[in-house]
C-alpha cells in the first residue's frame, strides 16, 4: 500500500525550520509494515491542491503535515475540500473545544481561530489536545481503491501525540491482515572505517544467506549505520552476521552515542576515566557527562588549553614542547601519562591539535590532533589524526575518534 507525506510550510523550504516529521513518521510507519514511497514539501498556499491533486492518483495513504492554523496562508483545510469537491461547514463541538483552551489559558480568542474549525463534508476530526488546531481524516475514491487521507498539525509536539493517539489506530483498522506480515528494521553503528569497506565486509558475509531482507548504508556523525531490513527470525541471524562482519568496529544496535556505549562499558567494568583535553577545550568531558550514570566513572577532566597549563597542571616538560611543539606525539603521551598519574583514573584520553582556521604550518596543517589514551597495566599509545573540517566539526570529530578509542580499549580491541 503506497504511502505518501506533504509538508507544508514555507519555513521548511527557507531552513528556518528543520522538517523532523518524515524521520518520525517513517520509522513508525515500519512498524506497522508500511514504508514511505514519495516525501513532498511545498509552501503555504494553493501550491498544496496540486500536489495533494497529483497524490491521489499514485498513493493510498497521504499524509498532510501543517497549514492548518489561523492565518490566511494556511489553506490545507480549504485546498483538500476544493481537490475533493466538498463543501465546508463550522463545526460545533470544535469550536467549543478551542474556546475552552483559550479560556483556559486566559487568553481571548480571535475571530481568525474560528477557521480552525471549518471541516469539510464527511471528514472525521482528529483531537488536538496540545493546541487548537484539530486533524482531519478523509476518504476519497471507490471502496475498492479508497484513497485514506489524514490532514495533520505542522508542530511536532501536537503531531506526534495526534499520530500516536489517532493515525495509528485508524491505519491498523486500514490495513486488516495486510498488516500482518510487518517487517523488522534494524540498525548496527560502526565507527573507524569506512563506508564503502564496510560494506564491503558486509557484503561477503551475507552473500550466500538465503531468504529476503535488505541491507542499506548511511553515514551518520563519527561512523556508518549498517539498516537491515528483514522479517521473522532471519533478523536475529542476520544482525549476528553484521556485528561478526567487523567486531572491532561495531558500536551498538540502534544509534546510541558512542558517549553512551563508552560509560556503560565503564559501568560494568566497574572501571573510572579522566581527560586531558587541548584543542577540543573539554567537549570530551562535557560529552560523558550528558549520560546519565556518568559521576560513577568520570573523575575529572582538565582543559589544558594553554602551554603553561600542560606544564603545571599534567607536568608536561616545556623542554618537550619547545623542542617537538605542543601538537605532537610526545606531548600527547606526556598529557595523558600525567593524566592518569594525578587523577588516579583507571584510564585518561587525552587530545591535542590544530583546530583552525589558522595555526597550521607546512608539517602539522590545520586539522592535525593527536590523541593518547593510557591504562592502568597497559602501555600508554598516541594516534595521529588529520580531520579537514572547519573547527566545530573538527571537534566532535576528535571528541568522537577519542571516545571510540576508549571504547576499543574497555572491550579489549586495543
Amino acid at each position: 500500500m503506497q504511502v505518501e507525506v506533504i509538508n507544508t510550510g514555507t519555513e521548511l523550504l527557507l531552513g528556518q525550520v528543520v522538517n523532523t516529521h518524515v524521520g518520525y513518521m517513517g520509522e513508525r510507519l515500519l512498524g506497522l509494515g508500511l514504508r514511505i514511497s514519495r516525501q513532498s514539501t511545498v509552501p503555504d498556499g494553493v501550491v498544496i491542491k496540486g500536489i495533494l491533486t497529483e497524490a491521489i492518483d499514485r498513493s493510498r495513504i497521504i499524509l498532510v503535515t501543517g497549514g492548518l492554523g489561523p492565518t490566511p496562508d494556511d489553506l490545507s483545510r480549504e485546498m483538500t475540500a476544493e481537490c475533493l469537491g466538498l463543501k465546508m461547514t463550522e463545526d460545533a463541538a470544535v469550536i467549543d473545544a478551542i474556546s475552552r483552551r483559550f479560556s483556559d489559558s486566559a487568553i481571548t480568542m480571535r475571530p481568525s481561530n474560528r477557521r480552525q474549525a471549518m471541516v469539510p463534508e464527511g471528514a472525521e476530526v482528529l483531537e488536538n489536545d496540545k493546541g487548537t488546531a484539530p486533524g482531519l481524516y478523509l476518504t476519497a475514491g471507490p471502496d475498492d481503491e479508497l484513497v485514506h487521507i489524514f490532514l495533520l498539525p505542522g508542530p511536532p509536539r501536537e503531531l506526534y501525540p495526534m499520530f500516536e493517539d489517532q493515525v495509528i489506530p485508524r491505519l491498523h483498522a486500514i490495513l486488516g491482515n495486510e498488516g500482518a506480515n510487518v517487517p523488522v528494521c534494524r540498525n548496527y553503528f560502526f565507527m573507524g572505517l569506512g563506508e564503502s569497506e564496510l560494506a564491503g565486509r558486509v557484503e561477503e558475509s551475507l552473500n550466500a544467506v538465503p531468504g529476503d531482507f535488505e541491507i542499506g548504508y548511511c553515514l551518520k556523525a563519527g561512523g556508518v549505520i549498517v539498516r537491515c531490513i528483514s522479517t521473522g527470525d532471519n533478523a536475529c541471524v542476520l544482525g549476528g552476521m553484521i556485528r561478526d562482519a567487523s567486531p572491532e568496529d561495531f558500536v551498538a544496535e540502534g544509534e546510541a552515542a558512542i558517549e553512551e556505549v563508552a560509560v556503560k562499558s565503564l559501568v560494568h567494568s566497574g572501571e573510572s576515566v579522566a581527560t586531558a583535553e587541548s584543542c577540543t577545550g573539554g567537549l570530551i568531558a562535557s560529552r560523558i557527562t550528558n549520560v546519565p550514570g556518568a559521576s560513577r566513572i568520570f573523575n575529572v577532566g582538565l582543559v589544558t588549553y594553554s602551554n603553561e597549563e600542560k606544564c603545571s597542571l599534567l607536568g608536561v616538560p616545556l623542554s618537550m614542547i619547545e623542542d617537538s611543539g605542543a601538537v605532537s606525539e610526545r606531548v600527547a603521551m606526556a598529557m595523558v601519562e600525567g593524566c592518569l598519574e594525578r587523577s588516579g583514573s583507571d584510564h585518561c584520553l587525552s587530545v591535542t591539535g590544530i583546530a583552525g582556521p589558522g595555526g597550521g604550518s607546512e608539517t602539522k596543517p590545520v586539522g592535525t590532533v593527536w590523541i593518547g589514551l593510557a591504562s592502568r597495566g597497559k602501555k600508554a599509545v598516541a594516534f595521529h589524526y588529520r580531520f579537514k573540517a572547519e573547527r566545530l566539526y573538527f571537534k566532535e570529530r576528535a571528541s568522537s575518534v577519542a571516545i571510540d578509542l576508549l571504547r576499543r580499549r574497555i572491550q579489549g580491541y586495543l
